[in-house]
């Protein structure tokens, strides 16, 4: 594949190639209603394609979605840890590339070091999936667009608010509400807001975000409220530290009653009940959380059938 598509970040994909994306997905589950997981589309864009999926963090929704839709597809994957690979150790990541370019038809690798994964698609000659790393988490935001607009219609001119750290999947969260047209409001304490890079950029295009450390002020009205763990893969020893900034952030019912009515509840899962979201919140009925979990397969299988043209 002489210009690959690859899938890195929301900035980096035009809007109405998003949307695409995101319709394809919704048809596509509402087509196979009722199917067994198995059963492959009828027009197979994966047949006799490869995937492989490489997970330097643990993972999963992303092994599980991206696996079944692979299969769902017509095709197949291969699931590799990092150790599995000389990835960037005896061997270099441009090298490793290239031979993964001749061995299968596309690439997952959900990693930790953003570069890792920008240098593997500038050396790849086929698509390069970005399936989480520090800086972003564009698969997962597109199963959550997807999720809103089930359940709540169209997302554009929609207020959406980010309540905690702001981390790699509030960044593409910042990057979906510039694509999609909605407005983002995130109530982040200090030393936890996103990157100002992330920031600038969506300033520069005219963006919609708003950011203070105001979890009631971000949640006033808004059409759905946003949560995420306190400490990630990797951020153990910063538990202490994040807790304590974090605390005034939990999401529970007095502050979900700030939203409007008919207001939803996101999160990407793992989930910590007491810390970053209460059970009454997450386990209510307001919170979508395992409707988000099935539509990373449906999104991701419309993300992979683009990869390949479909």
């Amino acid at each position: 594949m002489s210009n690959p598509r690859h899938f890195l970040d929301l900035k980096d994909i035009p809007a109405a190639t998003l949307r695409r994306i995101l319709d394809h997905a919704a048809r596509m589950k509402v087509g196979r209603a009722g199917w067994p997981k198995g059963r492959v589309e009828a027009d197979a864009p994966g047949q006799d394609r490869v995937l492989a999926m490489i997970f330097e963090k643990p993972s999963t929704r992303t092994r599980l979605s991206f696996d079944t839709a692979m299969r769902q597809l017509g095709g197949s994957t291969m699931a590799l840890r990092a150790d599995d690979l000389q990835l960037g150790r005896g061997e270099t990541i441009a090298d490793t590339a290239q031979v993964l370019s001749r061995m299968v038809d596309a690439v997952m690798l959900r990693t930790s070091r953003h570069g890792n994964m920008l240098e593997l698609a500038a050396n790849a000659s086929i698509p390069v999936i970005n399936g989480l790393t520090d800086d972003s988490h564009p698969c997962q935001i597109m199963a959550d667009l997807l999720t809103f607009e089930e359940k709540l219609g169209p997302i554009k001119g929609q207020k959406i608010a980010w309540v905690g750290d702001g981390n790699n999947v509030a960044a593409s969260w910042i990057h979906a509400a510039v694509k999609f047209g909605f407005r983002i409001d995130l109530a982040c304490p200090a030393g936890l807001r996103p990157n100002d890079g992330v920031l600038a950029w969506a300033l520069a295009e005219g963006g919609a975000v708003h950011i203070s450390n105001d979890p009631a002020a971000a949640v006033a009205e808004a059409a759905c409220v946003v949560a995420d763990t306190w400490v990630s893969m990797g951020q153990d020893d910063e538990t202490a530290r994040r807790h304590a900034a974090l605390e005034p952030y939990r999401v529970n019912e007095a502050l979900m009653a700030r939203a409007a009515s008919n207001a939803i509840f996101m999160h990407c899962l793992p989930a910590h009940r007491g810390e970053e979201v209460t059970a009454d919140v997450i386990d209510g009925p307001q919170s979508v959380v395992f409707d988000e979990a099935e539509n990373r397969l449906h999104a991701q299988k419309a993300i992979l059938a683009w990869c390949f043209n479909g």
